[in-house]
């Protein structure tokens, strides 16, 4: 597949329908902010059409007009298509490791009880000048700025809240994909103070701001994450959808035939 740009799409509204919730709002992100990519099987009448962005990976399409390798370069993500394109996806990678994802809405009108905020904590709307804080997380929760760039991104978007102690962030939720109707909201709270709910209280932060600006706040995990499914229940989200999405692994090698090579013929002696 090839990359196209933005304004080498067709019309998208029978690729990725608008006002969906979950990986639903995936396409409408990255129109609205730039960060992902397209990609088109040709750029003239696709196809195949497919969004990435954050490792995530949403493909739509007739697989048939696939060649065996065009799907080989979403090695390592996240990717979300219907059932006729697996076979394609099974003969690209090594492995394909099916995830059993839920969807969740929030409901406004479900209790939500907040704990205490622990003294020195501040729960706060992030701004841009919280990159540094961002920027100081773990490694392993760079994953939390990556649909927005990066630290800088996510800071001056105005889609996350934070949880602060000292210039320190301990928790944080944003906005993981902006949709026109729904925001989906993704979460991350450092291990050492992760028995303070202080990402319950950051959550309540973000869809008080979602909801303010006329939107829906929903919520992906996964079947097995009990932890993150009892926090979307208690901050009032509630199940609407299941679905599988794959992780890809590594692509496979295709080794091209080998290519004969002609030799001269001897010559014959002069007589």
């Amino acid at each position: 597949m090839i990359e196209i740009t933005p304004q080498q799409l067709p019309a998208l509204s029978r690729w990725f329908p608008t006002g969906s919730p979950g990986l639903g709002a995936l396409a409408e992100h990255v129109l609205t902010t730039g960060a992902g990519h397209w990609w088109a099987d040709r750029p003239d009448r696709p196809r195949v059409l497919a969004v990435t962005c954050a490792d995530h990976v949403l493909l739509r399409g007739d697989p048939g007009a696939l060649a065996p390798d065009a799907v080989t370069r979403f090695a390592d993500q996240y990717v979300e298509t219907p059932a006729r394109f697996w076979p394609a996806l099974g003969s690209a990678f090594e492995r394909i490791v099916p995830w059993e994802r839920m969807t969740y809405v929030h409901q406004p009108q479900a209790p939500v009880f907040l704990p205490r905020t622990p003294r020195g904590v501040t729960v706060r709307r992030l701004t841009a000048e919280d990159v540094a804080a961002l920027a100081d997380l773990p490694a392993e929760y760079a994953w939390i700025q990556a649909s927005w760039g990066g630290p800088a991104g996510l800071a001056g978007s105005g889609h996350a809240w934070g949880a602060f102690a000292r210039g320190r962030l301990l928790s944080v939720a944003c906005t993981y994909f902006l949709g026109s109707a729904y925001e989906d909201i993704a979460v991350a709270a450092v291990p050492d103070r992760r028995g303070e709910r202080l990402t319950l209280a950051c959550v309540a932060g973000l869809t008080a701001d979602v909801r303010a600006r006329g939107r829906t706040a929903s919520w992906c995990c996964s079947r097995d994450n009990r932890p993150d499914r009892l926090l979307a229940w208690t901050a009032g989200f509630r199940l609407t959808r299941e679905y599988v999405h794959h992780v890809t692994g590594r692509a496979l090698e295709r080794k091209a035939p080998a290519t004969p090579i002609p030799f001269p013929r001897p010559r014959r002696p002069v007589a």
